[in-house]
């Protein structure tokens, strides 16, 4: 995962995201009985998110691998409120070219090998989407830009993952309410990969990570 002080994934967020992965997604074995469990209880999911980022909060405060330069001042990461409108189900269409592998770069030049595992294909807001789902080490991770990049969230993007074995049927739930910053965002010494260009979602998700200084909870 570490190399030279270059960072894949936060390793804090793809924890806390895969752990909720497994605990919501597998609340009743599937992801459309995941859903109602969701649906007939919004603030039971609302309290499990709001723990999640919690405990996040507290990992980037104390502990040894936080990309928190100043923990001191640290008073914990900034999000927009919880929206199940952004939980987004959405159907992948398997990549069956041969060209598998891409080479994704990242933030200080340097590149890594990806396997190229489908496209996820989704609406936001009525406005039909595809983001390129990416494989490694057993993790799809989704990296997107969307039309708050830059603006209200980090301008290099956000990213979601998902452990590999947990996608059936092809089809995943982009939760987006899990969207996080990646390490580059807090400390230049990390380089993070970009997300392809084609990844950039035409609307606003107004959900996940924001910037400092744009307060959103």
């Amino acid at each position: 995962m570490f190399k030279n002080k270059v960072i894949r994934y936060s390793t804090i967020a793809m924890f806390i995201a895969i752990l909720a992965y497994f605990i919501i997604e597998n609340m009743s074995g599937s992801a459309s009985s995941s859903d109602d469990a969701i649906a007939a209880n919004p603030q039971a999911y609302k309290t499990k998110l709001l723990e999640e980022r919690a405990a996040k909060d507290e990992q980037f405060k104390s502990g040894d691998d936080s990309p928190i330069k100043d923990k001191e001042a640290f008073h914990g990461l900034h999000y927009f409120e919880p929206n199940l409108g952004f939980r987004i189900k959405a159907n992948i269409s398997p990549y069956m070219q041969d060209d598998k592998e891409v080479i994704v770069k990242y933030t200080d030049g340097t590149t890594e090998k990806y396997e190229k595992y489908g496209y996820a294909n989704f609406s936001v807001e009525g406005q039909a989407q595809k983001l390129l789902l990416l494989k490694s080490e057993g993790t799809i991770s989704v990296l997107f830009r969307d039309a708050t990049s830059g603006k209200e969230t980090y301008g290099g993007g956000r990213y979601l993952d998902y452990p590999v074995d947990q996608i059936k049927n092809n089809i995943i739930v982009l939760d987006f309410n899990k969207a996080y910053n990646p390490y580059c965002a807090y400390q230049e010494s990390y380089a993070c990969p970009v997300p392809p260009a084609e990844n950039t979602i035409t609307v606003a998700i107004h959900a996940g990570e924001v910037t400092e200084d744009a307060t959103h909870e």
